[in-house]
């Protein structure tokens, strides 16, 4: 189930985070914080009181941004990532939504790709410690 992400989520999301993204400075539960004070649209979906995935999007007048999406790894390609995107595609309200992506991360790839997203460019060195590349996708309005 899908729900707003609250401030008693964020010490789950950043534990996922360092999961997830060892190698690519993992956010920080001030970096989750500092998204929620912002007022970003945040999701978590749960299992009770298990996060099993998290997302958020900014938006600006013109323009959104996935900031951010992580599924547990256990719970992978059973279509949380998706359903997580679904929801920031909708809270986008028809703006052109902007996102990185590792270039090795085919999986996520595909899914953006099978949401409409193309490739607009390659950020050479992208993620930081490791240096590893992304992608620029878009979708338009």
């Amino acid at each position: 189930m899908l729900e707003p992400m609250r401030w008693w989520d964020i010490e789950q999301v950043t534990h996922l985070e360092e999961v997830l993204f060892p190698a690519d400075s993992p956010w920080t539960a001030a970096m989750f914080w500092s998204e929620l004070a912002q007022g970003h649209h945040y999701v978590v979906a749960r299992e009770g009181e298990r996060v099993l995935g998290y997302a958020g999007l900014a938006r600006s007048v013109d323009l959104a941004e996935v900031q951010t999406i992580g599924v547990h790894p256990s719970y992978q390609g059973r279509g949380l990532g998706r359903n997580m995107m679904d929801n920031l595609l909708e809270a986008a309200a028809g703006l052109p939504v902007m996102l990185e992506v590792r270039t090795d991360n085919t999986a996520a790839i595909a899914l953006y790709e099978s949401l409409g997203f193309v490739r607009l460019s390659l950020r050479r060195n992208y993620y930081q410690p490791s240096g590893a590349d992304a992608y620029t996708m878009e979708r338009k309005a």
